[in-house]
C-alpha cells in the first residue's frame, strides 16, 4: 500500500520561540519512505538530528508572526497488522539491550501501579502476544475511546480512573499493563488511513517473539495503512512539536493520508 501523508501546522508566534519538531517518518522494517518534503515559511535556518529513540527531529527558532510547517512523504506501508497468536514471551536476559528501556515504568506509564490489573486481564493466557491481545481487547471493551476529549497527556493510572480518552491515553494504559508483565512495550505516533475523524494517531508496540507488533485498541479490528513518525517510552518523548517560552498552540493543524498506488 502506498500513501501520501501530510501535515501543515500555522503558528501565531508573539517572540521569537524555538521548537523541535518531530514531522519527518523514516524507513524502517515495516515502512519504507520514497521522497518526502519540509517546508517552513518564513525561510530560516533548521538543524536535524537523531534522538535517542532514532526519531528525526527538527531544530529552529521561529521569529515573531505567522510560522507554519507543511511535510509530506509517500510511503509504502502494509495493508495488514502482523498477528501471530503463540508469539513467545521473551525472557528479559535474552532481550536486545536497546529494548531494555521499554520495560521500565515512565512519566505516563506508571507500570509498577498495574501489576495486579494486567494479571487479572491475562489469566489463563498463554504468555507473549497472547497476553497483549487480551490487554488489548480489554482495553477495547472497557475504556471509551473519545477523539478530541482530552488536549494534554494524562497517565495511565489517571486514564484507567476516567475509563476513557484519546488514543494516546488509551495507547498508555496498555503500556503500562504490558511493562508490568516485564513485556516491553513503547508508545508509536504517525499517521493511520482512514482514521476518523482524521488527525495525527497513536498506537503501542509491544516486543514478543522477538519483535515488534502494533496493538491499537481505538480500532474494532486489526488494520494496515500506520505510518510510523516517532517511537517513545510514552507521550513525552514523542510531540510532534515543542517549544520553549511563552505557550504557542498551532492557529490551524491540518492531517491528511490518502493512497496513491497500489
Amino acid at each position: 500500500m502506498w500513501l501520501r501523508v501530510s501535515c501543515n501546522l500555522v503558528f501565531d508566534v508573539e517572540i521569537s520561540t524555538p521548537f523541535i519538531l518531530m514531522l519527518r517518518s523514516r524507513s524502517g522494517a515495516q515502512q519504507w519512505i520514497e521522497h518526502d518534503e519540509f517546508n517552513i515559511e518564513p525561510n530560516i535556518p533548521v538543524t536535524e538530528y537523531t534522538d535517542g529513540y532514532g526519531n528525526l527531529c527538527q531544530r529552529l527558532v521561529a521569529p515573531s508572526g505567522i510560522f507554519s510547517i507543511y511535510t509530506t512523504a509517500d510511503v509504502k506501508t502494509s495493508e495488514f497488522v502482523d498477528v501471530d497468536f503463540g508469539a513467545p514471551f521473551i525472557e528479559i536476559q535474552n532481550l536486545p539491550d536497546d529494548v531494555l528501556c521499554y520495560l521500565l515504568p515512565s512519566r505516563y506509564c506508571e507500570s509498577d501501579r498495574f501489576n495486579d490489573l494486567a494479571m487479572s486481564i491475562t489469566f489463563n493466557q498463554l504468555q507473549g502476544f497472547n497476553q497483549v491481545a487480551a490487554i488489548e481487547d480489554w482495553l477495547r471493551n472497557t475504556i471509551s475511546y473519545i477523539p478530541g476529549s482530552s488536549d494534554f497527556p494524562i497517565s495511565a493510572i489517571e486514564v484507567n480512573q476516567k475509563q476513557s480518552g484519546v488514543c494516546r491515553d488509551l495507547a498508555h494504559l496498555g503500556i503500562a499493563l504490558c511493562r508490568s508483565l516485564s513485556i516491553p512495550a513503547r508508545m508509536v505516533v504517525g499517521y493511520l488511513y482512514q482514521l476518523q475523524p482524521m488527525d495525527m494517531h497513536a498506537w503501542f508496540e509491544a516486543y514478543v517473539g522477538g519483535r515488534w507488533y502494533t496493538f491499537d485498541a481505538t480500532q474494532t479490528a486489526p488494520k494496515g495503512g500506520y505510518v510510523a513518525v516517532g517511537y517513545g517510552l510514552d507521550a513525552a518523548d514523542i510531540a510532534i512539536f515543542n517549544q520553549f517560552g511563552p505557550a504557542v498552540y498551532p492557529i490551524q493543524q491540518i492531517t491528511t493520508v490518502e493512497q496513491i498506488k497500489n
